[in-house]
């Protein structure tokens, strides 16, 4: 098994000219033998003619001294026969073994028939014809020989093909070194990404199918690079989001072994151990909620409802959130039904609520607006809380982003809340948005199909 590529392109050129070359030559042959028979019979013939021609106007002596001394004795081998056995020959052989000609041949020449041999279907090598003299009918077999030019033609046609062969191999190795070049530029930067070197620059300018897999291959190549730079942020979030809890449960417990502690000293340090313990549970419940949709590998369970409904029961739902703050609601739902997944956007309602009675002041007022069109139906949530500040808006949506770190410990939260909901509306093939100033509230915009197409 030849593995290299380089090898079998040269060996595919090889075998592809050496054996089309033999091909076509049979089969042009095997279309034309037809014409190549009469082409090469011609020539015999007319000699042929020639020498009877001869003999008819000319005595016996006289035409055999004429004949004898004719220049296409060169080519051609001449046998006159009388009768079976009985002839004589013109020409030269020069070291060519003559065909045998058998009696029944001689005599159906003499009778008068006119003897054609052609072993191979092709070329005539042997032409019996009939003349008449002055002492009666005779048998001529002509028998084409090669001039004296004929094996230097031969000798020509072979040194020709040879070194046609000859370039044409090193041509198509010089060719084939261009074109697998690309290949072991593609081959080595596998190894290189396959080793956790993303920085790979491939520089082929060639076009077509090489162009397309080496753009193809330095666009993975990208991605792999942004899955590299995620995947390190993941670990690194993960880590000092689990370290705060796992700090505050180690410190707390090992307080707890201390002597001389008071019994409210120790429930309010099993409170705090309790409370942080629940905070990394719920951690975890949102860290594989959100693996799961981004994998896509929950599938989206479709059912017609009506969303205004929704919405207030989730405003319901978390009412002990908002009323023990004196937030107010302003609520301007109309009536909308939407194929969708329930408990999904029930999810997206709860984050976005959520969010908007943890930064709004005691006393805020939150206003869900909805509006409608043909295709789609538009959700408006706003508050009058802290508000978000321009940088900060362009990554909300990211997994573990807060956008106040100074009021982290504060608000508390995952920072995963708006990236789980970011998600769920992207598989509903939706779309969300924030407006936000400093001080002056946050408006988040969802924008949802009415009828979410079924994958």
């Amino acid at each position: 098994m030849i593995k290299s590529i380089y090898t079998r392109v040269v060996l595919t050129f090889l075998v592809s000219v050496i054996g089309g070359t033999v091909l076509s030559f049979f089969v042009a042959t095997w279309v034309f033998r037809d014409k190549l028979n009469e082409n090469l019979q011609i020539p015999l013939l007319y000699f042929g003619q020639d020498i009877a021609r001869i003999y008819k106007k000319l005595p016996l002596h006289e035409a055999d001294a004429f004949v004898s001394e004719m220049n296409q004795l060169k080519s051609y081998h001449l046998r006159i026969y009388e009768a079976p056995g009985q002839f004589q020959s013109y020409g030269t052989v020069n070291g060519h073994k003559p065909a045998t000609v058998t009696m029944e041949q001689v005599n159906k020449v003499l009778a008068g028939e006119i003897v054609q041999i052609n072993p191979s279907g092709i070329s005539t090598t042997l032409l019996g014809l009939p003349f008449t003299t002055d002492t009666g009918t005779k048998a001529m077999f002509i028998e084409p020989i090669g001039p004296p030019s004929a094996p230097f033609i031969i000798k020509w046609i072979w040194n020709f093909l040879i070194f046609a062969l000859v370039t044409g191999s090193l041509l198509i190795l010089v060719a084939a070194m261009f074109l697998v070049r690309p290949i072991k530029k593609l081959t080595k930067a596998t190894r290189q990404v396959a080793g956790g070197d993303f920085n790979v620059k491939l520089n082929i300018k060639q076009k077509g199918e090489l162009g397309t897999l080496a753009q193809s291959f330095e666009e993975m190549m990208h991605d792999l690079q942004q899955l590299e730079r995620m995947r390190r942020e993941f670990v690194s979030n993960v880590s000092h989001e689990v370290q705060s809890p796992l700090t505050s449960i180690s410190g707390y417990a090992l307080a707890l072994k201390q002597a001389g502690i008071t019994d409210d000293q120790r429930s309010r340090y099993l409170d705090i151990i309790i409370a942080e313990a629940d905070r990394m549970s719920k951690m975890s419940d949102s860290l594989l909620k959100l693996s799961l949709l981004e994998s896509q590998s929950q599938q989206l369970q479709l059912a017609t409802f009506s969303l205004d409904e929704q919405i207030r029961r989730v405003i319901v739902a978390i009412q002990p959130q908002w009323s023990a703050r004196s937030i107010r609601f302003e609520l301007n739902l109309k009536a909308v039904r939407i194929m969708a997944d329930h408990d999904q956007l029930n999810q997206v309602w709860t984050n976005i609520l959520g969010n908007s009675i943890k930064f709004s002041a005691d006393g805020g007022m939150i206003s869900v607006n909805m509006k409608q069109d043909i295709k789609n139906v538009t959700v408006q949530i706003t508050d009058t809380g802290i508000g978000i500040s321009p940088e900060d808006q362009k990554r909300i949506f990211e997994r573990f982003f807060k956008a106040d770190r100074s009021h982290s410990r504060k608000y508390g939260g995952s920072g995963m809340g708006l990236a789980i909901v970011k998600q769920i509306v992207s598989l509903h093939q939706g779309d969300i948005r924030v407006e936000s100033e400093p001080g002056r509230g946050t408006t988040v915009i969802v924008t949802l199909p009415i009828t979410t197409p079924a994958e």
